[in-house]
């Protein structure tokens, strides 16, 4: 596999399946993995190592319960900036990188710049780290916020195939 150029690659049926596995279990031993890739143990950690310097694993983490540790509140955050010159927004995108409440950041097209995921202990929080961050920030023109009231589906990464069916 070529580093850090995924879309090059051609995956098999035992990588889309490993893919599958490590993306729903992040912890599975690589015995696990390999028993249910149908491979030998060696040869997948071969495959994972490869896997990730191919770019398609960028790394592993806990997916952590954001009320249990005093987060009890998520807002969705629709930010316009004033100017849309490739240097504002990597400005922005910069500014945002600063920020621990900023969860996640996507750059938009249409009449949203960028939306922003945003957790707090509570609405105060965030509207303190509204007016006092995000509002100020440089060329920040308007925000819109929208608290979530409940997650009804969150699952990471991608809806990859375990590769059990036909070969592509």
């Amino acid at each position: 596999m070529q580093k850090n150029n995924p879309h090059r690659v051609k995956l098999d049926r035992i990588d889309r399946h490993i893919l599958h596995d490590l993306q729903a279990d992040g912890r599975i031993t690589n015995v696990e993995l390999a028993r249910r890739a149908g491979i030998s143990a060696p040869p997948c950690l071969r495959r994972v190592r490869a896997l990730k310097e191919a770019g398609f694993i960028r790394g592993y983490h806990a997916d952590l319960e954001s009320r249990a540790l005093g987060f009890n509140v998520t807002v969705f955050a629709q930010v316009g900036l004033s100017s849309q010159a490739e240097l504002d927004l990597e400005a922005f995108e910069e500014t945002v990188r600063e920020w621990p409440e900023v969860r996640e950041c996507y750059m938009l097209a249409g009449e949203t710049d960028f939306l922003l995921k945003v957790v707090a202990e509570d609405w105060e929080a965030y509207q303190t780290f509204l007016t006092t961050r995000l509002t100020t920030a440089p060329n920040v023109n308007h925000v819109k916020s929208a608290l979530s009231i409940r997650i009804s589906k969150c699952e990471p990464g991608v809806p990859i195939e375990s590769g059990d069916g036909p070969e592509e």
